[in-house]
């Protein structure tokens, strides 16, 4: 990898936006975007894509990552200066306490931590038990409710993680947060970037949604604008290769993610012979994937008049926390993959992808 890309990745996961508070993120984006794209266009819920015009009535093509990270809104200020929070996205509630934050606020961003019980008061108890997340407070150090509120604290405020993006000791992965989906943001820029020179035979739409953390929303009123032929998403995905490889999906270094089925999407045959041809060809490595979870792809594909989907895709260990960690070899790999299956398509491919013959 070269030393830019690991700072684009650096930058971009130590950006804090979480669902629906994606502008710091998408202002990276939209300065990033513009000198490869013929012009950039915004969709009403903050959605932005770059769009390379080809020839009227030549098919359109759709790349989308999403901006969003997993994060939590703040709900209530308690009597202490203390905050409740509901979680924006998917959290498991034992991997919230103790950890850093920063509160954002209209006034300024503020650092915060969540709490956690110390083994000292839970001596004689049963244990701290069941915990929710919105069994845990966030505490930024204010005394009061009325010291938060002059600090323009209010209910509606988001908190997001905070940390630092790192690379292990054989260089060989990365650490950060929000790899789900600065990781699909770093793609688009990569193969755009790449494709530059190349002439296309469609109109090429790229660039990242908003709230898919939150129920792929963000997907929806994006292709309603830009109207796709097909759609990919780009995004990562959880990995479960901690003590066996053998009967489970998402492999470290294994390669790209070949998404055949989640709950909100099968692969289409057409499109899975065409993904498999591109890898095949230029010899990119790839490992098939089922998930438990979706991504824009299954909001997109029931969307419109019905629109070919699929996801160029990599996993990441322990996704959803503070700390990812994702291998450099399977970025690359789908970083091929992406530009690949774009530099492939031309009009008779994809409608022969579309009519499914």
């Amino acid at each position: 990898m070269e030393e830019r890309t690991f700072q684009r990745i650096k930058e971009l996961t130590e950006l804090q936006g979480t669902s629906g508070f994606e502008e710091d993120i998408r202002h990276y984006m939209k300065t990033a975007l513009a000198p490869l794209v013929d012009d950039i266009q915004q969709d009403g819920l903050g959605g932005i894509f770059g769009l390379r015009h080809a020839e009227k009535n030549k098919p359109r093509v759709m790349v989308a990552a999403h901006m969003d990270e997993v994060g939590f809104l703040l709900t209530e200020i308690t009597s202490r200066g203390l905050f409740k929070v509901v979680p924006l996205g998917g959290w498991n509630p034992y991997v919230v306490s103790a950890q850093r934050f920063t509160l954002k606020t209209n006034k300024g961003n503020y650092p915060c931590i969540s709490s956690s019980v110390p083994p000292h008061l839970l001596r004689g108890t049963n244990g701290q038990g069941q915990i929710k997340v919105e069994d845990i407070l966030f505490d930024a150090g204010f005394e009061s409710k009325e010291e938060a509120l002059s600090y323009g604290v209010l209910p509606g405020d988001t908190i997001v993680p905070q940390t630092e993006t790192i690379k292990t000791a054989n260089g060989k992965n990365i650490i950060s947060k929000a790899w789900d989906n600065r990781y699909g943001c770093t793609v688009v820029l990569e193969a755009l970037e790449a494709l530059q020179k190349e002439s296309l035979d469609y109109t090429l739409i790229a660039g990242a949604n908003v709230q898919e953390e939150v129920g792929l929303r963000g997907a929806k009123p994006a292709v309603t604008k830009f109207q796709p032929d097909l759609f990919f998403a780009v995004d990562c995905s959880a990995a479960d290769d901690l003590t066996t490889t053998n009967g489970t999906f998402g492999h470290l270094g294994e390669g790209t993610l070949l998404r055949i089925q989640d709950p909100g999407m099968i692969l289409l045959p057409r499109l899975r012979e065409y993904l498999l041809d591109t890898a095949e060809t230029h010899n990119i490595p790839y490992q098939y994937f089922v998930s438990k979870g979706g991504t824009d792809a299954g909001a997109a594909h029931t969307s419109n008049q019905g629109i070919p989907s699929t996801v160029i895709g990599v996993c990441g260990r322990y996704i959803h926390t503070h700390q990812t960690m994702f291998s450099i070899a399977d970025f690359d790999a789908a970083k091929e993959m992406l530009i690949q299956a774009l530099k492939g398509l031309d009009e008779s491919t994809i409608q022969t992808i579309i009519a499914g013959k």
